[in-house]
């Protein structure tokens, strides 16, 4: 019998400035937007161009999509006074009966930003291999505690002379045996992964049985 939950499953994206959330997002609800119910809240500091983005593609529309204006420091929003994300959250939840799964994504941010447990249950941290092969042993609790690391753009690697090899093994080192898949967003590369390993939680929490996504190994080398 299929389990019922009172709000839906939160989902935080972190990152910096243009390191691909709000592309992720997209490519995660185009793959499961049909077998899950699915909206998404997101956080500027000055704007909702993140919010109107995603409505302008088309992966959701307008009633499924909310905007917060942060104000001077973003990480505050998701973690020290989740006030704002929370009333974003249950406006999407009012209005879209039987909503089963929210996506939170902060405002650009850097290797500090950390969601508060409080705010979501799962946390994915996106990193641009063009902020260089280092980035990854610099740790911070955002890159460190996620749920699962994204090391995006792995095309630009050669052009900023990023080794994807030493990526792996600082994050690793660093993570321990928590997932990391490396992507490119704009070919779809590694979204599988991370798409199978979402279908896998809210599967599990909302009791469903039928076929999975198709997957693809959770943990890939560069």
């Amino acid at each position: 019998m299929p389990v019922h939950f009172t709000r839906a499953f939160r989902i935080g994206i972190a990152g910096p400035v243009g390191s691909g959330k709000t592309s992720l997002i997209e490519q995660l609800v185009a793959r499961l937007g049909n077998r899950y119910s699915m909206g998404a809240v997101t956080n500027d500091i000055y704007t909702k161009d993140d919010a109107e983005r995603l409505v302008s593609t088309g992966v959701l529309p307008t009633g499924r999509v909310r905007g917060v204006e942060t104000g001077d420091y973003p990480h505050i929003a998701i973690r020290e006074d989740v006030s704002l994300n929370r009333e974003a959250i249950a406006f999407l939840e009012d209005r879209n009966p039987g909503l089963e799964a929210v996506f939170i994504e902060s405002g650009g941010d850097n290797l500090a930003a950390a969601f508060s447990p409080d705010l979501v249950d799962v946390a994915i941290y996106v990193m641009d291999v063009a902020a260089g092969d280092r980035a990854p042993r610099k740790g911070g609790p955002g890159m460190v505690r996620s749920e699962m690391l994204v090391i995006n753009k792995t095309d630009l690697a050669r052009y900023v002379g990023a080794s994807l090899l030493l990526m792996d093994q600082e994050s690793r080192r660093m993570r321990g045996d928590r997932p990391i898949v490396f992507t490119n967003m704009k070919t779809g590369d590694g979204v599988m992964a991370i798409a199978a390993w979402l279908d896998a939680l809210l599967a599990a929490r909302f009791g469903r049985r039928d076929a999975p996504v198709e997957i693809d190994p959770i943990l890939q080398n560069p």
